[in-house]
């Protein structure tokens, strides 16, 4: 099955009731586990990789590139319908470098730019994608992250559709009290502001910080109108607590470091990580409601 437009999954997902998940993938073990949890739960998917956290030299030198062409290929052999994004790049450089690679979807994070600025550097990055059929996403507003002392900025809905106006953007990506990077606890979702969105705007509204967003509010927001969520960190932190909760049990004893090492063989140290992640994705799936709309 070759790769979906964006627009198209998230058209689909708002006709029938549901939403669509990105989840982030920063390898090939995580890339894998969440292209297999959406074929086990039968559920469309949005594929891809963040820039954000990644070493921004790295990225540029050995990741933009290679993530696309691997992330294509392996998109291109999924048994359910997905999308391919580059997420959140700090460098429209980097745009540059994904474009032509197999991303179907790029976003630059231009969101703590002022408006005009943000307008000019998402059109950049439009009149980079294009000319390729890649599809836009940006943010207006800015999420805070978790801890941190900043409250963001919660998006107005006049400018959002002078934005949308102005960019020609396919999605754009919203705060409405939604918080990066967290675990634990929750927030208050205004609906309100959601709905006066909704109201003006045009495009597929897109959620960020879904690892924090309330279990209790995701279906009234669907309802509404929102057909994409974007989450990360809890993917991050299952396979963290895999990974530290099986290598303690390897303490002790004689090791094999070929099977344990990259073998992909049920004795590889990351294959428990691995899982943790699908379980963790396939849960949200069904949240979601995407779960047997494949």
């Amino acid at each position: 099955m070759s790769l979906n437009k964006l627009s198209n999954l998230l058209n689909q997902a708002k006709t029938n009731g549901y939403a669509v998940g990105y989840f982030e993938a920063w390898d090939m073990y995580s890339f894998e586990a969440v292209l297999e949890a959406a074929e086990e739960e039968n559920s469309p998917v949005i594929l891809g990789f963040g820039a954000t956290m990644m070493n921004q030299q790295w990225l540029g030198r050995f990741g933009v590139a290679p993530l696309g062409a691997y992330g294509k290929q392996i998109a291109d052999h999924a048994k359910v319908p997905c999308a391919f994004i580059f997420n959140e790049a700090l460098d429209i450089n980097h745009i540059a470098q994904s474009v032509g690679t197999g991303f179907n979807t790029v976003m630059l994070d231009s969101c703590h730019l002022p408006f005009v600025e943000n307008v000019e550097m998402t059109r950049q990055v439009i009149k980079l994608a294009k000319p390729y059929g890649i599809e836009v996403q940006a943010e207006l507003g800015q999420l805070p992250d978790f801890g941190d002392d900043s409250k963001g900025a919660l998006t107005d809905p006049d400018e959002a559709v002078k934005f949308v106006e102005q960019t020609g953007v396919d999605f754009l990506a919203v705060s409405i009290g939604n918080v990066h990077l967290q675990t634990q606890g929750s927030f208050e979702v205004d609906l309100e502001r959601l709905e006066k969105i909704l109201a003006k705007v045009d495009v597929p509204l897109v959620i960020h910080g879904g690892s924090g967003f309330p279990d209790e509010v995701v279906s009234t927001v669907i309802q509404k109108g929102v057909s994409m969520f974007h989450y990360g960190t809890k993917m991050k932190k299952a396979f963290l607590d895999a990974t530290i909760y099986h290598i303690e049990e390897l303490k002790g004893q004689s090791l094999d470091y070929q099977a344990l090492v990259g073998s992909r063989k049920e004795s590889d140290t990351l294959l428990p990580a691995k899982n943790s992640i699908k379980e963790v994705v396939k849960k949200q799936m069904r949240l979601f409601g995407s779960s047997q709309k494949a």
